[in-house]
């Protein structure tokens, strides 16, 4: 009879939690999975606010900030109408779009969304998306708030610093928007960052349904910088979109 020899606990203890690396096989550990990905681990605080990456135990709360309430049913400020769903579908939807956005993250295309708090209080989403980074410097903001925390400056502070932060630690050379004709709030908040207007486009929104899109575009000279932004993370977060280290 072929006997199997199992391997001692205490050999696959050790093992546990580590990768092999180098051409010698040596491991190296892998503590958490913000090693693997470092866009989980960056932080900027600016005043009142802080942006971070936003790992599971955070996406569960964001997915019940969006299923609360982001816009009026009759409205869409997207260009994919993401929130017409259920509020069921709309948690698991908004789960599965990070989840997707962390299996492509490379240095051709990647999308960092942060989680945005308010005086300790999740309040929304800020993302920066981009392709050919390190040839075109140019990345795309996009945003969205819970409806309970629009109204009160916190959509201004918060792209005044994810631009800050692009443009100061990431050597952006300029940074584009964009927001639907009918979707003021938006393009006031653009404007009170500095963007400028950059054309428009005629695009379908909802299925069979027309609207004039605005296209923005923001650069160094021309931002309104709003509280001093303060980074942790930084250094694997440049590592990781294939930037030198600062």
């Amino acid at each position: 009879m072929l006997r199997i020899q199992r391997s001692p606990v205490s050999c696959r203890r050790r093992e546990s939690g580590c990768a092999r690396s180098g051409r010698h096989g040596r491991l190296r550990r892998v503590s958490t999975v913000a090693d693997i990905l470092p866009a989980l681990s960056l932080r900027i605080c600016a005043g009142p606010l802080e942006l971070r990456g936003i790992g599971d135990d955070d996406l569960a709360a964001l997915c019940d900030l969006a299923s609360r309430g982001i816009h009026p049913p009759e409205s869409m400020p997207f260009y994919f109408p993401w929130t017409d769903a259920p509020p069921g579908q709309l948690a698991l939807n908004t789960a599965q779009y990070h989840w997707r956005v962390r299996a492509s993250f490379g240095t051709e295309s990647w999308t960092l969304p942060l989680g945005v708090w308010h005086e300790g209080v999740l309040v929304g989403s800020q993302a920066l998306e981009t392709q050919n980074f390190l040839v075109t410097r140019t990345a795309e903001t996009g945003s969205w708030l819970g409806r309970e925390f629009q109204g009160r400056g916190i959509g201004t502070a918060m792209r005044r610093a994810i631009c800050a932060f692009a443009f100061d630690h990431l050597d952006a050379a300029e940074i584009t928007s964009g927001a639907f004709a009918d979707n003021p709030a938006s393009l006031a908040v653009s404007r009170k960052a500095g963007y400028r207007r950059n054309g428009t486009a005629r695009v379908q929104r909802r299925a069979g349904e027309l609207a004039v899109l605005h296209r923005l575009v923001l650069r160094r000279e021309d931002l309104v910088r709003g509280d001093p932004i303060a980074v942790t993370g930084l250094a694997a977060f440049r590592r990781s979109i294939g930037l030198a280290s600062e």
